[in-house]
């Protein structure tokens, strides 16, 4: 803009306050609402607000002739390939950097969602290409990651249980392997992951949540609290607002045994259904302890 002072910025009211705000500069500013046209001669750019998809001041462009609709970050990936188009990269791999993006930025923010999407149909454009700000762009079918939109939107979950840990010396491991194996003695069907946050990106473990009907949380004691990573990654679940969950909490300990408790109560905040509460056992679980483990598993399962 020190090079072009006096280009004009098409941008929605929120961009203003946004751009102020961080280059504190009085630039040529034009807002634009949904509707709104700009001729570019051949083509017509039409402005449609897409506040909290998922910026405040996030619109999406569409041009006329083309059939493009440059999206913003709605629809688009943290995802960095060779190819250019959605038809050209590995599918399964698009899907789940498509859900991870989902799952990781937009899930607070699905009523915006669902209710741009109706109001983008109702306008009937033709629509051959979506375009995004970053990962790739969607020419084959692109009404496909609108679909996927639509029902990651509606508190979605599969049939996953996510059980969830972190561990100092495998007590809280064996734990959520007997409560793995409970589960799956009382539902050979259900997917069941285990994600030890000590070592598996977050943006996964959130991911695999998003997908799950219900989650288990472990971590050991510690100073009267529990791990870090359990701690960060809890704070993240609250923070997205997932839907129509539910879960519970179990942890190994030595001496004071709040972990279990916190965890509970941090779930609860979150919006998870707890299912019971919780287990706890002293020190490293013995066959015993192993077999209260199996038997939360079988128990958790059979109550979703």
């Amino acid at each position: 803009m020190r090079e072009i002072p006096d280009t004009p910025i098409y941008c929605t009211k929120n961009a203003v306050k946004s751009l102020k705000g961080q280059f504190h500069q009085d630039w040529n500013f034009v807002e634009v609402k949904t509707g709104d046209k700009l001729s570019l001669g051949k083509r017509d750019l039409i402005f449609i607000e897409a506040r909290m998809l998922h910026w405040p001041d996030s619109m999406f462009t569409y041009m006329t002739g083309d059939n493009i609709l440059f999206s913003n970050d709605a629809f688009g990936q943290h995802y960095a390939s060779e190819f250019m188009y959605n038809d050209e990269v590995d599918q399964a791999e698009l899907y789940q950097e498509s859900i991870k993006y989902y799952a990781n930025i937009l899930t607070p923010f699905s009523r915006f969602v669902v209710s741009k999407v109706d109001e983008f149909v109702k306008l009937n454009l033709p629509l051959d290409m979506i375009c995004t700000s970053h990962g790739v762009i969607w020419r084959d079918n692109p009404m496909q990651i609108v679909e996927q939109y639509v029902k990651w939107a509606q508190d979605y979950q599969e049939n996953q249980i996510t059980i969830i840990y972190d561990t100092m010396w495998n007590g809280t491991k064996h734990m959520a392997d007997g409560i793995a194996s409970g589960i799956r003695q009382v539902d050979p069907d259900v997917t069941v992951k285990l994600m030890h946050t000590g070592i598996t990106d977050k943006n996964d473990v959130l991911t695999e949540v998003f997908k799950s009907k219900a989650i288990l949380v472990g971590s050991p004691t510690i100073n009267g609290s529990v791990l870090n990573s359990i701690a960060g990654i809890l704070d993240q679940i609250k923070g997205l607002s997932f839907k129509n969950k539910k879960g519970a909490a179990f942890g190994a300990y030595g001496w004071s045994g709040e972990g279990v408790k916190l965890i509970g109560d941090h779930l609860a905040k979150a919006g998870f259904e707890l299912v019971n509460d919780g287990l706890r056992v002293l020190w490293n679980p013995d066959q015993e302890a192993v077999e209260k483990c199996v038997d939360l598993g079988k128990e958790f399962a059979k109550s979703l």
